[in-house]
C-alpha cells in the first residue's frame, strides 16, 4: 500500500509594503550601467551649452538648471513621450527620470516654456554640437551625405486654409467696390468736378491700387466734408460703409498677403505651416493639409543635418539647406546623394560651385533606361544633335536650327539660359501626326547647361560607385524617416509656428541621434 504523501505548503518571500529602509537606495543603483539615460547623460555633459545659458537673465529666483531640462527633453522624445504633461507625469513615476532630473520634479509649464522659448534660437547650435560630438567619436565623417525631405502635418486644422489666388482676387474686388463708391460720392461735388473736369481722380487711375492708408485718408476727407454737410445722407451712408466694411476688409487682404509671402497658401490656425499633400496620403489626388517639408541629411543613420521649409518642392530646398549646414559646420559634405526631385539645373550649378560630388537624379533618369522611352523617336531627347551646324535632326531626317533664345527665370532668382530649335516647315510630312500638333514646324526647348549637367550625373549614377550610393540612400535617409514616424510615432507637430517647429523636429534629432550611439 502507497504510502500518502502530505500536501506541501506554498513558500512566499517577505512583503512588507510599509516596510522602512535603514539605508535608503540610491538611485544610481537601480539604472543599469549600459541603459540609454545614462548615454543621453553623457552626451550632454559633453556638449557646449553656453548659447543656453546665455538665455537665462541674472538675478530674481533660482531655475531649474538648463543641462537637467535639457536632458530630461531629450530621453523623453527618445520614450515617444512629447507631452510636457506627460514629461512632467514620468519624473513623478519614473526612476529613469527621477535619476536623470536628481529628483527635481519641474511642472509641465516649466518645462514647456523651456522647451518653446529659452530653447528658440539656439537648438541648431545643441544640434550641430552633437554633431561634432558623433564625429569625433568616428561614428561620422561627413563624406558621403544622404539627402530626402518629408512632409509633416503642423498642429492645425485642414479646413482653415487661406490661399493666395483668392486674397488676390478678393482684393482686386473691393478696390473695384471702393473705386465706384468714391467716384459716386465725388460726382456730387461740383467743386472736384469743376477741377478735374472730364479726368478721373488720382487715386481711381488704373494704375494705382487702393490700400488701407489711401482709405484712412479718403474717410478722414470724407468726414470733413460731412461737418459742413450734416444732410447729406449719401455721404453718411458711404462713410459708414467705408470705415465698418471696406477699411477692416481691406486691412486683413493686406495682413493676409504679408503673413503668404512668397508662399502660396498658410493655414489661420499656424500661419507658418503651408498646405502640401501629405506622403501618408495614398489616395491619387489626396486632400491638403497644413504642413512643412522637413529635410535631413543622414550618414550612417544618424542625423547629420536638418532644415525646416515652408515650400512643399524639395527643389528649392536644396541651397537653403545646404547652407544652412555650412553655417553650423564651417564646411560642406564631399559628396550628396539625392533623389530626382532635387535634379534640377539650379541645384548640379550650386553643387558644382561648392566643390560636392553630387550624385543627384534628374527626371526621367529611370525612365530613360527603359526600352519604350529609348524606342520613342518622336521625344527630343532622342534627335541626333549635329553639332558642326549646330542643328537636330528629326524623325523625318529634316533639320531643326536655332531660331530663339532666351532667359528663364525661377522663383528662387536662378536665371537659365534656353535655345529654341524649329524645323521651317513640316508640311507633307508623314510623321507629323505623332510629332507634334503644332501648326507651325516642330519646336523643342533645349537648356545647354542643364544638358550638360544631365550628360554627367549618367556618367557617375551608372558607375559603380553611382549604382553603390543609389542603393545606400534607401537604406540610410528613408530607413530614418521611417523609424522616426512609424516607428516613433511622430507624424504631427505638437507645437506651431516655425521657430517651435524648429525646437520639436531638432530635439527629436537629438533623441534619434543617441539612441543610435552604440553603449
Amino acid at each position: 500500500m502507497k504510502k500518502q504523501r502530505k500536501p506541501t505548503i506554498p513558500v512566499f518571500k517577505e512583503y512588507h509594503q510599509d516596510q522602512g529602509w535603514l539605508f535608503p537606495p540610491n538611485l544610481n543603483e537601480m539604472v543599469p550601467e549600459n541603459h540609454l539615460v545614462r548615454i543621453v547623460s553623457a552626451i550632454v555633459d559633453r556638449m557646449d551649452l553656453t548659447s543656453l545659458y546665455a538665455r537665462y537673465q541674472g538675478g530674481g529666483t533660482s531655475s531649474y538648471h538648463p543641462k537637467m531640462l535639457l536632458k530630461v527633453l531629450i530621453y523623453a522624445y527618445t520614450q515617444r513621450i512629447y507631452s510636457s504633461r506627460q514629461i512632467a507625469k514620468a519624473l513623478r513615476e519614473n526612476i529613469f527620470f527621477m535619476w536623470l532630473s536628481g529628483m527635481n520634479r519641474p511642472d509641465f509649464r516649466t518645462i514647456n516654456r523651456f522647451r518653446s522659448w529659452r530653447m528658440r534660437g539656439v537648438i541648431d547650435e545643441l544640434f550641430y554640437s552633437v554633431v561634432q560630438i558623433l564625429e569625433d567619436m568616428k561614428l561620422i565623417t561627413l563624406d558621403s551625405y544622404f539627402l530626402d525631405g518629408t512632409k509633416i502635418e503642423a498642429n492645425a486644422n485642414k479646413y482653415t486654409f487661406v490661399w493666395k489666388k483668392a486674397t488676390k482676387r478678393y482684393k482686386t474686388q473691393l478696390e473695384k467696390k471702393v473705386k465706384a463708391l468714391l467716384v459716386e460720392i465725388e460726382e456730387q461735388c461740383d467743386a472736384e468736378e469743376r477741377i478735374y473736369k472730364d479726368k478721373d481722380l488720382e487715386e481711381m487711375g488704373e494704375d494705382n491700387h487702393i490700400d488701407s492708408e489711401v482709405l484712412e485718408k479718403k474717410i478722414k476727407e470724407m468726414n470733413e466734408r460731412l461737418a459742413d454737410e450734416e444732410d447729406n445722407k449719401g455721404l453718411k451712408k458711404a462713410v459708414k460703409t467705408m470705415t465698418h466694411d471696406y477699411l477692416p476688409r481691406m486691412r486683413k487682404y493686406e495682413e493676409q498677403e504679408k503673413l503668404l509671402g512668397d508662399r502660396n497658401s498658410y493655414s489661420k490656425t499656424d500661419t507658418d505651416a503651408t498646405f502640401m499633400r501629405m506622403k501618408e496620403d495614398h489616395m491619387k489626388n489626396g486632400q491638403l493639409k497644413p504642413g512643412y517639408n522637413v529635410q535631413i541629411g543622414t550618414e550612417n543613420q544618424f542625423i547629420v543635418g536638418y532644415s525646416i521649409h515652408q515650400k512643399p518642392a524639395d527643389t528649392t530646398c536644396l541651397k537653403p539647406h545646404i547652407e544652412h549646414v555650412k553655417k553650423y559646420l564651417k564646411k560642406v559634405p564631399k559628396r550628396i546623394i539625392a533623389d530626382a526631385g532635387y535634379g534640377s539645373e539650379e541645384n548640379y550649378a550650386y553643387c558644382d560651385k561648392e566643390g560636392i560630388d553630387a550624385f543627384v537624379k534628374f527626371n526621367y533618369f529611370h525612365k530613360e533606361q527603359k526600352k519604350k522611352f529609348k524606342n520613342d523617336i518622336y521625344r527630343k531627347e532622342n534627335f541626333p544633335y549635329d553639332m558642326k551646324n549646330d542643328a537636330y535632326i528629326c524623325p523625318a531626317g529634316k533639320k531643326l536650327v536655332l531660331v530663339e533664345t532666351g532667359l528663364q527665370k525661377t522663383d528662387t532668382g536662378y536665371t537659365s539660359r534656353e535655345q529654341y530649335y524649329q524645323v521651317k516647315d513640316c508640311g507633307g510630312c508623314l510623321h507629323r501626326a505623332q510629332c507634334h500638333a503644332s501648326k507651325y514646324g516642330r519646336k523643342i526647348c533645349i537648356r545647354p547647361l542643364l544638358e550638360y549637367y544631365k550628360t554627367q550625373m549618367r556618367v557617375k549614377l551608372q558607375s559603380s560607385e553611382g549604382l553603390n550610393m543609389r542603393s545606400r540612400r534607401s537604406v540610410e535617409v528613408e530607413s530614418v524617416f521611417g523609424h522616426i514616424k512609424w516607428n516613433r510615432n511622430f507624424k504631427r507637430f505638437l507645437l506651431r509656428g516655425l521657430d517651435k517647429v524648429k525646437i520639436e523636429w531638432g530635439l527629436l534629432s537629438l533623441a534619434h541621434n543617441m539612441m543610435k550611439i552604440p553603449a
